[in-house]
C-alpha cells in the first residue's frame, strides 16, 4: 500500500480511478495528489460536448462509473427522468453531468473522513520515476510521491501526412474536430465540407454541423466508405456465454482462422451483434494471445471491420445520418486522401479513389480530419508525453498503441518495469486493445486501486 500517489490527467479515467479509490474503506488517511490540467473535473474530451445530438454509444445500462454499482449511471439519470430506460442511448453532456457529480461526491466525502487530496488544476510538466518512487514537476514545484499513474486520454490529434504547412494554418483544415466544434458558430452558408474518416467522430461532426450549418453539403472519405453499425432498438442478450468460441479463437491465435470462426459462429445466430458482444469480456486475454505480426495483421486488414461492428451508433443517430444522405446533404465516399493544399479561398483535396489508378481533385471550404484516437506517444504532441518518451521513462507499443505496460497497469522503459508508475485507459492500448470506453475503463480502475491501496 502506497502513502501518497499521484494521479495525472482530468479526464474519465482518472475520475473513475479516484472515484474507487476514495469510495474504499481505509484504515488511515490517504494522501492523493489529482492534476487535472484545469477544466471540469472528470469530463476530458469524450464527455465535455454539450450538444444533445453527441449520442453515447452504449446503454444507459452498462455506463455506471463503478464495477460494484452498476445502476449507478442509470440511477442518476432516472432521478433527473423517470421515464429514461435501461436501454436508452442518452447524451454524452448528461454522462459528463454524472461523472462529475461523482467526483464532487467522492471529494465531500473525503474531506469528511480526513483524507488529504489536493486537487491540482494544472498540467505535469515532466516526471522523473525511479524505482523507490516518483518525482512529479509542475513548474517550479517538485512533489515527491510513492506512485504516479498516467491517465491523460487520447493524445492530441497530429495531422496527416500530405496536408501542407499553408492548409494548415488556413483555418479550413481542421486536425482537432473537438475544438473547433467548441467554438462553431451557426451560418447559412452553403459551404462544402470534407470528413476524412467515417468512425463515431465524424458522425458526431456531421451531426452537429449539419444542424449548425443547413445548407452544408458534406462529403466522408474514407477506405471502405462505411459508417459505424447501429445498435438494434432493443438490446439482445447472448444464447450462451460463447467459451466454445474463445476456446477455438485462444487455439489458433491468427487472424485469418478468428475470421473464419467469428463467420461461422455468426451464422448460426439470428443477430451477429450478439457474438460481438460475447467476445467484449475475452478481448483482453484475446488480444495477449496474438502475436506481434498477427496483431500487426489485424490492425492492417481487420481492424476497420473490428471497430465499426464493435463500437456501434445508437438507431436514432443511424436514422438521423440516413436522412441526411436522402437528402443529399451527406455523401460516403471509398477512397484515401493522397494530399490537401491551399486553393484561392479554399481547399484543394488530391484523393484516390478506391479502385483507381489516378487521384482526383476535389475543392472544399473545409476538411475536417476525424480518424480516431491518437495514442502513438512517438508522434504524441503533447508536452508530458514528449518528455517521459524523449528521456526514456516509457517504452512505445511497436504498433502505435501507447505505452508498453504490464497486465497491472505498470509502465516499462528499456526492457525492464517501474515499480511504482501506472497507466490507465488509452495509453494501454497495446495491453488490452479495448482500453478506452468506460466498461473497460472502469474495471481498470478498480484492479488500479487494489493495487495501489490494497491491504
Amino acid at each position: 500500500m502506497y502513502r501518497r500517489v499521484a494521479i495525472i490527467g482530468g479526464g474519465a479515467a482518472s475520475a473513475a480511478l479516484l472515484s474507487e479509490i476514495l469510495e474504499r474503506q481505509h484504515a488511515s488517511p490517504v494522501h492523493l495528489d489529482w492534476y487535472t490540467g484545469g477544466g471540469s473535473l472528470g469530463r476530458g474530451i469524450a464527455y465535455g460536448t454539450r450538444s444533445d445530438r453527441h449520442l453515447l454509444n452504449v446503454r444507459a445500462a452498462s455506463m455506471s462509473m463503478f464495477v460494484a454499482r452498476p445502476r449507478g449511471f442509470l440511477d442518476y439519470a432516472q432521478r433527473g427522468d423517470h421515464s429514461i430506460a435501461g436501454t436508452d442511448f442518452l447524451p454524452r453532456r448528461m454522462y459528463g453531468d454524472y461523472l462529475e457529480a461523482e467526483v464532487r461526491r467522492s471529494l465531500d466525502r473525503a474531506a469528511e473522513l480526513g483524507h488529504d487530496v489536493r486537487v491540482i488544476p494544472f498540467a505535469v510538466d515532466a516526471i522523473v520515476p525511479e524505482n523507490d518512487g516518483v518525482t512529479v514537476i509542475q513548474g517550479e514545484e517538485s512533489t515527491r510521491v510513492d506512485a504516479a499513474v498516467l491517465a491523460l486520454g487520447a493524445l492530441p490529434p497530429q495531422p496527416l501526412g500530405g496536408v501542407t504547412e499553408a492548409a494548415l494554418t488556413s483555418g479550413r483544415y481542421i486536425v482537432d474536430p473537438w475544438r473547433f466544434l467548441a467554438s462553431a458558430q451557426p451560418s447559412a452558408e452553403p459551404f462544402d465540407v470534407v470528413l476524412v474518416g467515417m468512425g463515431l467522430t465524424s458522425v458526431d461532426v456531421v451531426l452537429e454541423l449539419a444542424e449548425l450549418w443547413p445548407k452544408a453539403r458534406f462529403t466522408a472519405l474514407s477506405r471502405h466508405g462505411l459508417l459505424p453499425e447501429p445498435h438494434l432498438a432493443v438490446s439482445s442478450a447472448p444464447t450462451d456465454d460463447g467459451s466454445d468460441l474463445i476456446e477455438s479463437m485462444l487455439a489458433a491465435p491468427d487472424i485469418r482462422t478468428w475470421m473464419r470462426l467469428l463467420r461461422e459462429a455468426i451464422r448460426q445466430t439470428p443477430d451477429w451483434r450478439v457474438v460481438i458482444d460475447s467476445l467484449r469480456p475475452h478481448t483482453p486475454s484475446l488480444w495477449r494471445a496474438l502475436p506481434r505480426e498477427e496483431r500487426a495483421r489485424f490492425l492492417r486488414h481487420a481492424r476497420w471491420a473490428w471497430e465499426r461492428a464493435r463500437h456501434r451508433m445508437a438507431p436514432q443517430v443511424a436514422e438521423a445520418l440516413a436522412r441526411l444522405e436522402r437528402e443529399g446533404r451527406l455523401v460516403r465516399r471509398r477512397g484515401r486522401m493522397q494530399a490537401v493544399d491551399v486553393k484561392g479561398d479554399a481547399l484543394q483535396l488530391e484523393l484516390r479513389p478506391k479502385g483507381s489508378a489516378f487521384n482526383e481533385q476535389v475543392t472544399a471550404d473545409y476538411v475536417i480530419q476525424t480518424i480516431g484516437l491518437n495514442t502513438d506517444v512517438r508522434r504524441a504532441g503533447h508536452p508530458l508525453v514528449n518528455q517521459l518518451f524523449t528521456n526514456g521513462h516509457i517504452t512505445p507499443d511497436a504498433l502505435g498503441l501507447g505505452a508498453e505496460g504490464t497486465l497491472e497497469g505498470r509502465l516499462r522503459h528499456g526492457g525492464a518495469t517501474w515499480p511504482h508508475f501506472y497507466a490507465i485507459g488509452s495509453m494501454l492500448r497495446g495491453t488490452h486493445w479495448e482500453s478506452t470506453a468506460m466498461p473497460e475503463i472502469r474495471q481498470q480502475a478498480r484492479n488500479l486501486a487494489d493495487q495501489l491501496f490494497g491491504s
